[in-house]
């Protein structure tokens, strides 16, 4: 009986490491998914490793192309790259398991010549019978029996047609590892029977194939979700066999990432929550930078009080035996935060290029935008990258920039002070008499003051500037919310100003009938 972690295990550093990202290629990317192949990522790049990209690809039933595109999507849009596998080929091509069945038999044949696995002729039924005869509970299911058949036994059952499954003949022992994330953990012995590495008719399973390609790609380190760490006992059982037939020279080590949780309660994000739904985070307006810096967060730091980092800070510093065991929480209000940091963290030249396909998404400007619109967006975007969170409000802050046409948010009407109508023929007048050359944003921001703020017994209508530059703030863009006021004026033109002020005040007169 042992309990020490297999010597066998690579004692891989620096750039000898090899961490790979596995998905299988059904459903949209999600979250947490992305986090896996981010946590990856960055511990390849920190090292100076390598990343190794493959599909698991053998579920005919629920492998799709159009998955496996849009996980190429999602990772060219993340910018994260990777160093073998689909698309950029490597020496271990191919990177797809639907491709590597021949190879899969040469492994087999290997361990059937090593004695590692057997033959198994039982059925499901037979192994609940035996249970049950023995006083065995049935969920322990497979008993070891066929490990035990004698040549004529094998032979008889082949005599009746039945093909054999493949099992590894698991060691009588308990089987430990030290987990980078979690420490030493022990698998005592007999804790799982023998399993099925390849069903009747030469079908491999996914215990098999996935500890395989690891061993022939030469995976040094397996970083995963906590979900998959019961799978580690038969990974470390097979990875003995696969040592003791030459397949490989060494163990990977393992570490296993926390849960991430829901909003609410202690429940795994589901995957078909929308907030798990990659694309529907960059259809919202996240930026690469952003979200990558907020999955970072779900189980790792880079420094106390510290959330907001970019992705070079992220690989200069992260280490996966730095990361929490603890089960992370999914906060949408925390994660745009931290987006709306990254995005004033953008040259306004780059913030400005990032707006145009949610603004042409929106039909706001065409894509490219004409010269006139490039010249409006250069202009406008610094308006509002210091309050924006999310690139996806770019239209409703805008849009009112790049059409003639104002329509009124009912919040908005609504908003508008009794003497709004006063407050708008006041403000045409204020900015009829200043010059058409000398339209800024400080002259317009003179003229208003004058007539609206200034005291009644001066000339002016006394009022606050909240009340005073609400309605002109409708008037303009049909908003409550929009950008600086002034600002926007200067964009606009003073013909076009005025005559958006006046548009306010015939709406209102002709609501009231």
């Amino acid at each position: 009986m042992s309990s020490s972690p297999d010597p066998r295990t690579t004692t891989a550093t620096g750039a000898d490491v090899r961490v790979r990202f596995c998905p299988s290629p059904t459903g949209l990317p999600h979250v947490g998914l992305i986090r896996t192949v981010l946590f990856n990522w960055a511990y390849a790049r920190h090292n100076g490793g390598k990343l190794v990209f493959r599909i698991e690809d053998t579920d005919a039933a629920r492998d799709s192309e159009e998955s496996y595109q849009q996980l190429l999507d999602a990772l060219r849009w993340l910018r994260i790259d990777w160093d073998e596998g689909v698309e950029v080929g490597g020496p271990h091509a191919p990177y797809r398991q639907s491709q590597r069945h021949d190879i899969y038999r040469e492994v087999l044949d290997k361990l059937i010549v090593a004695g590692a696995v057997y033959e198994s002729y039982s059925t499901a039924e037979e192994i609940d019978a035996r249970n049950e005869a023995n006083g065995r509970a049935k969920q322990l299911g497979y008993d070891n029996f066929d490990r035990y058949l004698t040549d004529e036994q094998k032979a008889a059952f082949r005599a009746e047609g039945r093909e054999p499954a493949w099992r590894l003949r698991v060691p009588d022992e308990d089987l430990t590892y030290v987990d980078l994330i979690r420490g030493e953990v022990t698998f005592p012995a007999g804790s799982f029977p023998d399993f099925v590495l390849v069903r009747a008719g030469g079908v491999p399973l996914y215990p098999f194939v996935n500890p395989v390609d690891d061993a022939l790609m030469g995976i040094t380190h397996v970083i995963r979700g906590e979900d998959l760490m019961p799978s580690t006992a038969r990974q470390l059982a097979l990875y003995g066999a696969l040592v003791d037939a030459g397949v490989t020279t060494f163990i990977p080590r393992f570490a296993h990432m926390p849960l991430v949780l829901g909003e609410e309660g202690n429940k795994k994000l589901s995957k078909r929550d929308p907030k798990a739904d990659l694309f529907l985070q960059r259809d919202k307006g996240f930026i690469h930078e952003g979200l990558l810096n907020y999955l970072a967060l779900l189980g790792w730091s880079i420094g106390p009080d510290r959330d907001v980092f970019s992705l070079e800070e992220l690989v200069a510093a992260f280490d996966i035996v730095d990361v929490n065991p603890n089960p992370a929480r999914f906060d949408q209000k925390k994660a745009e935060s931290i987006n709306g940091d990254h995005i004033r963290m953008l040259q306004p030249e780059d913030f400005a290029a990032r707006l145009v396909p949610y603004l042409s998404a929106a039909g706001i400007v065409s894509e490219p935008p004409t010269a006139a619109q490039q010249a409006m967006l250069a202009a406008a975007a610094p308006l509002v990258q210091e309050r924006m969170q999310l690139l996806g409000d770019a239209p409703g802050l805008l849009g009112f920039l790049f059409s003639d046409d104002v329509s009124y948010q009912d919040d908005a009407l609504a908003s508008l002070p009794a003497n709004a109508n006063e407050v708008l023929v006041a403000s045409v007048g204020a900015l009829e008499v200043v010059p058409e050359t000398d339209f800024s944003a400080a002259a317009v921001q003179d003229a208003l003051a004058g007539a609206l703020i200034t005291p009644v017994e001066e000339g002016g209508l006394g009022l606050k500037p909240r009340v005073a530059y609400g309605p002109l703030r409708v008037a303009l863009s049909g908003r409550r919310v929009s950008p600086p006021l002034f600002e926007s004026m200067e964009l606009l033109g003073k013909s076009e100003t005025i005559r958006r002020l006046g548009a306010l005040v015939e709406h209102r007169s002709d609501a009231r009938g």
